[in-house]
C-alpha cells in the first residue's frame, strides 16, 4: 500500500497580514477611541459648567429677591364671586401669583404709595434697619355679618375698659378684660362723624415689639369679602389717611359689584 501524501498548503489569494500592521490598526482604533471619550468628556463639563452658571445666577437671584418679584403682570383671583386684579408684585406668596380660584389672597403695600415690591423699595420690604412701611391685606370670604366697626357696641364695648392713654389722632385706647380671650391686645377706637367708629386691634408688649404690624383691622367689602389689614402702631395716628388709602385700594383691585 502506498502511503498517504502531505497535502499541500492552498492559500489562494489570501495573505497573512503581518503582525506590525495588526499592530498599527489596533493602535489607530484604541486612539480613535480615547479621543472619542476625552470630546464627550469635555463636552459633558462644558454643559455642567453651562448650567451652574445659569443655575447659579438664578439662585442669586431668588436669594437676592427673597421671595419678592418687580413683575406687574395683573392676575385675576377669583374668591367667592367676587374677582380680585392684582399685579404679581403685590401678591405676598410665590404660589399665589397666579390667575385662579383661592379661599384666600395675602397682600403687601408700601406705605404711604400703597404700591407692591420693585427694587427701589427693597429695603422696606425686607425691613432693613427695623423699617415698618409694609401693610398686609389679606382678603377672604366674609365670616362674620359685621366687620370690626359694626362689632364695637354689641360685642367690644362689654369687653374694655379705659386705659387712660390716648394715641394721637384722636384716638382713644382700651384694655380688655382678663376674661375677655384677648390676651395682650389693647382696642383703638376714634369716632367717625356720621359713620361708624374706626375700630383696630393692637397687640402690646414683648408680641407688639417683635411684629411688624401689631394692629389689624377688619371692613366689609366687594359683594361677599372681608379685608383685614394689619399696619404699624405708628400709623394710628393718620388713621383716617390709612383706612381712606387701604378702602380706596382694595376697590380699584376688586372687578365685581361693590
Amino acid at each position: 500500500m502506498m502511503g498517504s501524501l502531505p497535502r499541500p498548503c492552498v492559500t489562494g489569494n489570501y495573505r497573512m497580514r503581518p503582525t506590525a500592521t495588526l499592530d498599527q490598526a489596533e493602535v489607530k482604533l484604541l486612539d480613535s477611541a480615547f479621543m472619542l471619550r476625552i470630546f464627550y468628556g469635555f463636552a459633558v463639563l462644558a454643559l455642567l459648567s453651562l448650567a451652574i452658571s445659569v443655575g447659579g445666577k438664578w439662585f442669586g437671584q431668588s436669594i437676592a429677591m427673597a421671595g419678592h418679584t418687580d413683575d406687574v403682570t395683573v392676575h385675576e383671583i377669583v374668591i367667592g364671586n367676587d374677582v380680585i386684579a392684582a399685579p404679581a408684585n403685590a401678591i405676598r406668596f410665590e404660589r399665589a401669583r397666579r390667575d385662579g380660584v383661592t379661599e384666600r389672597l395675602d397682600l403687601y403695600l408700601h406705605w404711604p404709595d400703597m404700591r407692591g415690591y420693585s427694587p427701589k423699595l427693597r429695603d422696606d420690604f425686607n425691613h432693613a434697619g427695623g423699617a415698618r412701611r409694609i401693610l398686609f391685606l389679606t382678603f377672604e370670604q366674609r365670616m362674620m355679618s359685621r366687620d370690626m366697626s359694626g362689632r364695637f357696641e354689641p360685642i367690644y364695648r362689654s369687653l374694655i375698659e379705659p386705659t387712660g392713654e390716648a394715641a394721637q389722632g384722636g384716638v382713644m385706647l382700651y384694655e380688655f378684660k382678663q376674661d375677655s380671650g384677648y390676651l395682650n391686645e389693647v382696642l383703638a377706637v376714634a369716632p367717625s362723624s356720621g359713620a361708624a367708629p374706626f375700630v383696630a386691634r393692637c397687640l402690646v408688649g414683648p408680641s407688639a415689639e417683635e411684629s411688624l404690624a401689631p394692629c389689624e383691622r377688619d371692613i366689609h367689602i366687594g359683594g361677599n369679602l372681608s379685608l383685614t389689614y394689619r399696619f404699624p402702631r405708628e400709623l394710628l395716628q393718620g388713621w383716617r389717611a390709612l383706612d381712606a388709602a387701604v378702602l380706596a385700594t382694595a376697590r380699584n383691585l376688586i372687578r365685581t359689584s361693590r
